[in-house]
C-alpha cells in the first residue's frame, strides 16, 4: 500500500526505507522534535525531500494534486479555524467530487454522529471550543477518503488526532480508524500516549533526533528498554489479564 525508498527531509530526517501493508494502523512515536510530524508532513506530499514514495504502487510525486487529495487525506497538527463559516460548509470543502447527495449526506451524518457533531452543523467554526473544532477537523479529513463515497481513498496521516479530545471522543475516534483499516485502508498517526499506541497500532515506528531508530510490530518496538533509551525515562511493562501496560518507575 504505502513504500518508503530512503525518504528523508535534509537536515530534519535522516533517510530510511519501510511499507506498510494493506489494513494496518501504525503509530509514529518518540520525544518532542524527533521529527514524527516532519515525516507525516513528508509522506503527505506537502514537504519536498530525498527518496522516493510510493501509494498504491505509483510514485506520490506523480499524483496530479487532485488525485493525491482523492487518495490520502492528511490532518496536521494545529490549524486555526480558517474562516467565518458554518461546520457543515467547511465539511462540504473536503467532500470526494462527484458524489451523488444521497450518499454524501448520509457518510456526513454517520461521522457526525459518531464524533459527536451532529448538533454543532450549522455552528461558525469561530463558535467552537478547541475540541469541537479538532473533532470537525478530524470529520473533514475522515469525509475526504472515507470508503462509501471515495472508492479511490487509501490512506489517512493524522498528527496527534487526539488533541483536545476527552475519553470518550478518543475511543470514538479509535472505532473509526479501526473501520476504515479493516476496509484494507491505512492510518498512520503521531502519537504521545504510549499505552494508546500499544492497545491500538499493529505497527510502530520509533523517532529519535531525526531518526527512525526502531519499526515493526507493536510489541517488538513498545519493549522497556526501546522506550527506555529515547525518552531517558526508565520504564517497565505491567500486565494486566491479556492486557500489556507501559509503566514509568519513580523510585
Amino acid at each position: 500500500m504505502l513504500q518508503l525508498d530512503q525518504v528523508g527531509v535534509t537536515g530534519r530526517l535522516a533517510p530510511f526505507s519501510a511499507h506498510i501493508d494493506a489494513g494496518l494502523q501504525v503509530h509514529l512515536i518518540g520525544p518532542n522534535g524527533a521529527g514524527k510530524s516532519t515525516l507525516l508532513a513528508r509522506l503527505a506530499g506537502m514537504l519536498p525531500g530525498e527518496g522516493e514514495i510510493k501509494l498504491a504502487g505509483r510514485a506520490l510525486a506523480a499524483y496530479p494534486g487532485e488525485q493525491l487529495a482523492q487518495r490520502r487525506a492528511y490532518l496536521s497538527q494545529q490549524q486555526p479555524p480558517v474562516a467565518l463559516m458554518p461546520v457543515f460548509q467547511y465539511l462540504a470543502l473536503h467532500q470526494p467530487a462527484g458524489v451523488d447527495e444521497r450518499p454524501l449526506e448520509s457518510t456526513i451524518y454517520y461521522l457526525c454522529q459518531r464524533l459527536k457533531l451532529t448538533d454543532k452543523l450549522s455552528r461558525m467554526l469561530t463558535q467552537l471550543s478547541g475540541g469541537e473544532w479538532q473533532r470537525v477537523r478530524l470529520a473533514s479529513v475522515l469525509l475526504q477518503v472515507w470508503p462509501t463515497i471515495n472508492p479511490h481513498g487509501r490512506l489517512l496521516l493524522l498528527d496527534e488526532p487526539t488533541n483536545s479530545l476527552d475519553v470518550a471522543q478518543k475511543v470514538a475516534l479509535d472505532r473509526l480508524l479501526r473501520e476504515f483499516c479493516q476496509t484494507g485502508r491505512c492510518a498512520l498517526v503521531c502519537a504521545h500516549d504510549l499505552n494508546h499506541t500499544l492497545q491500538q497500532a499493529d505497527r510502530v515506528w520509533l523517532l529519535h533526533a531525526g531518526q527512525v531508530v526502531a519499526q515493526g510490530a507493536t510489541r517488538d518496538v513498545m519493549q522497556p528498554d526501546n522506550l527506555s533509551k529515547i525518552y531517558d525515562v526508565d520504564f517497565h511493562l505491567h500486565a494486566v489479564g491479556d492486557q500489556r501496560w507501559i509503566m514509568t518507575r519513580t523510585a
